[in-house]
């Protein structure tokens, strides 16, 4: 295990899990299975899960409890997130996912070194706490929140650092999307190399 990993091998904390649409990136539409870990040491200031950030306030769960979970809901894709889920060990959880059938997704910073194996990797990248060169390597897609007009520059700096196959995305910050996401139109016409995400599951009113 990574020295900078929790001690959590055969336990995570699991700030909540629930079964729901998809609502970002590329697997936008799709019924997943969401499983939001505690722990984060990014601290993005406009985080709507704050509540996240702390692993000790949140319950431990076997793997095979979390594993549990996503069968009985018949799900077919598992969206590890948090926090950050790379500040854990994740190997094992993905093992037992792929098992029993399940694709493995990750939505991560990239700010801790990669572990499990995934089926699928989102990367979001933020200014708190830089990406590391590996783990954007590794990233089936990248998803850049834009916030500010400055941001565009920001993510071209890092789709120049992931893979070609790598899919491009721009999400406006949901508190900003009216001023945002103009620009964002704008901007993926001029460079369409880049797609836009938007949160529709909050559109929709669901987790």
């Amino acid at each position: 295990m990574q020295e900078n990993k929790l001690n959590l091998s055969s336990k995570l904390p699991v700030m909540e899990h629930f079964y729901t649409i998809q609502g970002e990136g590329y697997y936008q539409g799709n019924a997943a299975y969401f499983i939001r870990l505690g722990g984060c040491d990014v601290g993005c200031v406009w985080c709507d899960v704050k509540e996240s950030w702390d692993a000790s306030i949140h319950p431990l769960y076997e793997i095979s409890e979390i594993v549990k979970w996503v069968k009985q809901a018949n799900a077919q894709i598992a969206v590890i997130t948090g926090g950050e889920p790379l500040m854990h060990s994740l190997t094992a959880l993905t093992a037992e996912l792929q098992k029993n059938g399940v694709k493995t997704n990750i939505e991560t910073s990239a700010s801790s070194p990669l572990s499990g194996t995934w089926d699928w990797i989102c990367v979001s990248p933020k200014k708190f706490k830089a990406p590391l060169p590996e783990v954007l390597l590794s990233a089936n897609e990248l998803k850049v929140v834009i916030y500010n007009a400055s941001d565009f520059k920001w993510a071209e700096a890092h789709a120049s650092k992931v893979n070609n196959s790598c899919k491009l995305y721009l999400q406006p910050e949901w508190s900003k999307s009216d001023k945002m996401l103009p620009l964002i139109i704008d901007y993926v016409k001029q460079n369409p190399k880049w797609k836009i995400s938007l949160q529709v599951h909050k559109f929709m009113q669901i987790p």
